[in-house]
């Protein structure tokens, strides 16, 4: 599990951005999830918010170079449910400890969400050392995320929550900040008209926050 996260985190810091999707048309999911992957966003969330939720990370996780990952994951059938839909990670907005020791029975990696010092020690304390920092914006944003780097020199954060290209750049200017999560790569209208061309043209821009 271990080896898991530590490949996910390899990607996740390639990509640098970690679209979040909520979808819920099924017809979309390929051509979508090819979009984002031409335009260098392979790491991909997929949230447990619709009904046809598990049906779209299945699609897209049969799409070449793909990584496909459940979000809102917030107990274990959610867990078995994302690996049988093909999934490669999961994400949960919060980290209570049943799902923090449920997740050590699942085959996929968690990505935790924490928004605060105590939660970040819990997780540590249970072996997670790349955790998701949620909501980024509400709960203080960067500022935060850098005072957080002192005391936990071993943790290394995906922040999500507010996340846009105006302040992308600023989080993953954070020696702590492996990738942030973001929905601006993916405007429902565009999803909408089904203008994927210009979806790929938004991925490749987000390559480039930071950089």
């Amino acid at each position: 599990m271990a080896q898991d996260i530590q490949a996910l985190r390899v990607e996740a810091k390639k990509a640098r951005v970690i679209p979040v999707m909520v979808l819920d048309d099924l017809s979309v999911a390929r051509p979508l999830a090819q979009a984002l992957v031409e335009g260098g966003l392979n790491v991909l969330e997929v949230t447990l918010r619709t009904p046809n939720a598990l049906k779209i990370m299945a699609e897209m996780a049969n799409v070449k170079g793909a990584i496909v990952g459940s979000g809102t994951v917030r107990n274990f059938e959610h867990m078995q449910q994302s690996v049988d839909a093909g999934c490669q990670f999961m994400v949960s907005p919060g980290a209570s400890i049943t799902l923090l020791e449920s997740a050590q029975d699942v085959a996929i990696p968690l990505l935790p969400g924490v928004a605060s010092p105590s939660e970040a020690m819990t997780a540590a304390e249970m072996g997670y050392s790349f955790l998701k920092f949620f909501p980024a914006e509400a709960m203080g944003g960067a500022d935060v995320l850098k005072s957080f780097a002192s005391p936990f020199p071993d943790l290394a954060f995906c922040p999500t929550g507010g996340i846009s290209p105006e302040n992308a750049a600023t989080y993953l200017g954070l020696s702590n900040v492996v990738c942030v999560g973001g929905s601006w790569v993916v405007p429902a209208d565009l999803i909408e008209q089904k203008d994927f061309a210009a979806i790929e043209q938004l991925a490749r821009q987000a390559t480039l926050l930071g950089r």
